[in-house]
């Protein structure tokens, strides 16, 4: 049974789909593995525009950032972008 629902951003599904059909295959498996533990595969944490804290995780070479609405029971995926040393 899922513990939390994946609600994944318009822009992002419109950009993961110009990926490398096995990024989106490993992409799609991290969002399933969101939904079991979304706080276990934080590897850091953001603050957006609206002051909220986001995790965040590297995966190919991208960072993805996500919101864990606790009261919804829902992952966020909110964007992604290329990593680099200022997303860790």
């Amino acid at each position: 049974m899922k513990r939390y629902q994946s609600l994944v951003d318009w822009d992002v599904v419109a950009r993961l789909r110009e990926l490398p059909a096995p990024t989106q295959r490993a992409i799609y498996t991290i969002f399933l593995r969101l939904e079991q533990a979304p706080d276990s595969l934080s590897e850091f944490n953001v603050t957006d525009e609206r002051g909220r804290e986001l995790d965040a995780f590297i995966l190919d070479g991208f960072a993805f950032y996500y919101w864990i609405d606790f009261a919804d029971r829902h992952v966020k995926v909110l964007a992604f972008e290329l990593a680099d040393d200022r997303s860790r």
